[in-house]
């Protein structure tokens, strides 16, 4: 991106796992310097298995690392010299434990009264922010995964839909933060929280509640507002999705796939009039539709301009024609020398894109660095790699 917004702003983050991350992955994409805060041994997200594989790869690009032990008193000076030079801090460990190291924004203020401290946790304030959470507990008891679910199935959703929310949530109030120290020049402390995110995420599905005299049913137990709005089996053996909420779409629909028996058909002529007629018109639907291959109905579907999706996989986005001609995927080489790539930021920004200025790093890759820019010396960065308060790469 080559206006890069937000350059000049300096964050450390002290964070793990994704919420956090993705805060400081968005501050950083936008052209902040983002130093991320991690063990001398590394951040443990990194060594994660399964669906948290991929976690420290994506949302840790464009960002340096300090690796630093915490739990020695000339790793927390580091901190507190640092935290002079710096304007945001992110963090997303559990309740309690940046204060237990002495890093707690009370103390860091401080040091610096322009700093803005952004703490992403479970809970907002009240009786359950003493409570640890993740991302699929809040799902759970937030309404979200019996929304996602079949009835008497809660199922959570197929990605870290929170904890990248919430992490959406930090990065906008820190942008109000920022914002608002042009104005008063004093920095302050922000909130995002798990929980209240997935409510927030529920509202339409609580006004709805508010107006009905019975349960809401999940989504796939829902009766569509629309005649047609669902996943269709196709000749191939695959699926597609057609979604018609539109007279014209159904017009259209009519006629790109020759259905003119339907098209002239008063029983179909309206969107509810068609509902009213589901018992047999969805099960001609479904045969009519498997006639044709899934290219076949991408084609006439596109061609009516009629909305639809085939059911992708995560793996068949990196061949995905709009992805890739749209310049919305960077390359990223990863610490085991593999590359790959990976979505940008999802917003154009004065007719730019965002860019990678930095692969995700290697433990300690910036140590050296940062320090540096404290006027620390070589000597004493060797000195304190020796007694373990520091890594570099």
């Amino acid at each position: 991106m080559s206006s890069a917004p937000l350059k000049g702003i300096k964050v450390l983050e002290f964070t793990h796992a994704v919420m956090g991350p993705c805060a400081g992955l968005m501050l950083a994409d936008m052209g902040a310097d983002v130093v991320h805060v991690e063990p001398t041994n590394g951040d443990s997200t990194r060594r994660l298995q399964g669906f948290g594989t991929g976690y420290f790869w994506f949302y840790n690009r464009n960002k340096k690392s300090l690796a630093i032990n915490l739990k020695s008193k000339e790793g927390i000076q580091l901190i507190y010299d640092l935290v002079k030079e710096y304007d945001v801090i992110v963090e997303n460990f559990g309740p309690g434990t940046m204060d237990r190291l002495g890093l707690g924004y009370e103390k860091l203020k401080t040091y610096n009264n322009r700093l803005i401290y952004c703490s992403l946790k479970g809970f907002l304030s009240g009786p359950y922010e003493k409570r640890h959470a993740m991302d699929e507990v809040v799902q759970m008891m937030g309404g979200l995964a019996y929304m996602t679910g079949r009835e008497g199935d809660p199922l959570r959703a197929g990605t870290s839909v929170i904890d990248i929310t919430g992490g959406m949530f930090g990065y906008i109030g820190i942008l109000q933060a920022l914002y608002e120290r042009e104005k008063t020049g004093e920095g302050g402390f922000i909130k995002s929280a798990l929980f209240e995110t997935c409510a927030f995420l529920m509202g339409q599905h609580m006004a709805y509640s508010s107006q009905i005299d019975y349960e809401i049913p999940p989504m796939p137990s829902r009766v569509s507002a629309w005649s047609i709005y669902k996943v269709f089996d196709t000749k191939d053996g695959d699926k597609a999705f057609i979604g018609i909420i539109s007279e014209k779409h159904w017009e259209r629909l009519c006629d790109v796939f020759e259905w003119n028996d339907w098209a002239n058909d008063e029983r179909l002529k309206t969107n509810n009039l068609r509902i009213d007629e589901r018992e047999w018109f969805i099960p001609a639907l479904n045969e009519r539709v498997k006639q044709f291959t899934k290219a076949e109905i991408i084609e006439k579907c596109e061609r009516g301009h009629i909305p639809f999706a085939p059911i992708s996989r995560p793996e068949d986005l990196f061949e995905d024609e709009q992805l890739n001609k749209g310049n919305s995927l960077m390359e990223v080489t990863m610490d085991n020398g593999k590359t790959t790539k990976l979505p940008k930021f999802p917003l154009e920004y004065k007719g730019t894109r965002v860019e990678k200025r930095f692969n995700p790093p290697k433990i300690g890759e910036h140590t050296a660095e940062v320090l540096k820019a404290l006027n620390i010396g070589d000597e004493a960065i060797v000195k304190m790699i020796s007694e373990g308060i520091i890594k570099t790469e």
